[in-house]
């Protein structure tokens, strides 16, 4: 019993390392694809905009891994594997995701996001990354 604990402790923490990686990536992404420092935004600006996008990729990303895990392969190696690739995946597609809606809509989307008045680009925006995670969420089995 104590070796299964153990065992289950280990193996939250390597999971929990991978997801909090693919987060910072999730940052990352969400930093490049809007101007400015996305720290400086969000933590001294206090955009609600930038905030409202990020929450939304965090979550994504969070959801996508938690499905990952859930249905995880019984072998280890093949459940980090299968969580690395669909996190990966799911970053990609958010970001695909932020694109098109930039190219359907007026304007620059990363300037919408930036602006410091709530915009209803935003929370469109933030739907629209939370909706491609639950996409990848779908294709994990």
């Amino acid at each position: 019993m104590l070796e299964d604990l153990l065992e289950g402790a280990g193996r939250s923490i390597v999971f929990g390392g991978i997801g909090i990686g693919l987060m910072a990536v999730g940052f990352v992404l969400i930093d490049v694809l809007t101007p400015g420092k996305l720290r400086d935004l969000i933590w001294v600006e206090r955009n609600p905009n930038a905030a409202l996008l990020l929450a939304a990729n965090q979550l994504g990303i969070a959801a996508i891994v938690f499905t990952s895990i859930f249905t995880t392969y019984e072998s280890f190696g093949q459940g980090l594997a299968s969580t690395a690739l669909f996190g990966i995946i799911g970053i990609g597609i958010m970001g695909l995701a932020f694109l098109v809606l930039d190219w359907l809509t007026p304007g620059k989307l990363g300037e919408v996001i930036c602006t410091q008045d709530r915009h209803p680009g935003a929370l469109v925006s933030a739907a629209s990354h939370f909706g491609a995670a639950l996409i990848v969420c779908a294709c994990i089995s």
